[in-house]
């Protein structure tokens, strides 16, 4: 049986559906990367003025899909823009319901599968190169800003980056945060109970010094304006300095169902403490698991997953007698909805 991190990292394809109040379209492409191989699996949900009927996107047996008009020429008019980062062995659709639900409110969502890291990609060496995340979410930006045409375009100062898990801390990166090894090495000296430590370990991303000064770097990119953590891991190793100085707004969302893996206390609490409290939130929700920000589940869903891989079920599982994962997601997409209508305008 695995843990309730380790089922996350086996997770498949997770999608969930809101409704329809605008048009939406939607596009996937491959972003080359012709220096160092790194090609990026990419989609974007935009606003759309499309007429068609919408199809289902990454609807399967075991998740829900969202709706959205593939290949449908944008609206016209400025845009913000949001950049969403998987967690760890993720993918893309993990947050569809978070991306199909702000599109419909007017944002472009750009979403991208990190080489490595994916449910579909485990290359141990591409994971390995851990400060590529936050390049990951660079590139993306500067393909969407770029073909105004094909999304809308993105108006200026208006970009703010969203993660899940591993995500976060992305996310984090490309706002400002900065990460040390060598303190994180120590903390899970103390936590190594910790889901994060687990994962940090299995990518070794420090295991030479250029790699430890790669790892520490400044990854920020001023075009992001605001950022939303998601239940993230690693944020022990984040300085205090960095995140005492954020310059960006942080929305802290975290799950509160008790868990041993990513107790909110060791980390997005213990997060939120050390940012800037004049521009951060936090927000606990008690009836949320660390998978309610994924996507909601069929029916028969934590069976065909448990048969698939035992363990896996936990994947469709929220907090014990709580709200429906619908439920929850309609209030973090609401709470992030209107984080960011303050922060970057709308």
């Amino acid at each position: 049986m695995k843990t309730a991190f380790g089922a996350l990292l086996l997770a498949c394809l997770t999608t969930t559906a809101f409704a329809n109040e605008n048009p939406v379209g939607f596009q996937s492409s491959t972003l080359p990367d012709p220096h160092n191989g790194r090609a990026l699996e990419m989609v974007v949900w935009y606003p759309s003025a499309a007429t068609e009927n919408p199809q289902l996107i990454a609807d399967n047996a075991v998740f829900v899909g969202a709706a959205a008009v593939r290949n449908a020429p944008p609206t016209a008019g400025e845009h913000p823009m949001v950049v969403l980062s998987h967690g760890y062995r993720g993918n893309w659709s993990n947050q569809i319901w978070l991306a199909s639900a702000l599109a419909q409110k007017g944002y472009i969502v750009a979403a991208i599968n990190h080489p490595g890291s994916t449910t579909h990609d485990r290359s141990p060496q591409a994971a390995a190169q851990l400060w590529k995340r936050p390049v990951d979410l660079r590139r993306a930006i500067d393909a969407v800003t770029t073909q105004p045409e094909k999304f809308g375009r993105v108006a200026n100062g208006r970009i703010a980056a969203v993660g899940h898990s591993l995500g976060g801390w992305t996310a984090l990166e490309i706002a400002g945060a900065r990460f040390d090894p060598e303190r994180f090495a120590q903390d899970c000296k103390a936590h190594s109970q910790l889901g994060s430590c687990t994962v940090y370990q299995q990518m070794n991303p420090a295991s030479t010094s250029e790699a430890k000064d790669e790892l520490s770097a400044d990854w920020r990119d001023k075009r992001v304006t605001a950022v939303v953590t998601l239940d993230l891991g690693l944020s022990r190793g984040l300085t205090d300095e960095s995140l005492a100085a954020l310059p960006v707004p942080a929305l802290v969302i975290a799950a509160g169902v008790p868990s041993r893996e990513l107790p909110a206390e060791l980390e997005s609490s213990n997060l939120a403490k050390r940012l800037p409290q004049a521009t951060s939130r936090y927000v606990e929700i008690s009836d949320a698991s660390h998978f309610s920000f994924m996507s909601m589940c069929k029916p028969d869903a934590q069976k065909i997953l448990e048969e698939h891989v035992p363990g896996d079920g936990i994947i469709c599982l929220d907090g014990d007698g709580g709200r429906a994962r619908g439920v929850i997601q309609q209030q973090v997409a609401s709470l992030i909805a209107e984080f960011l209508a303050q922060s970057v305008g709308h």
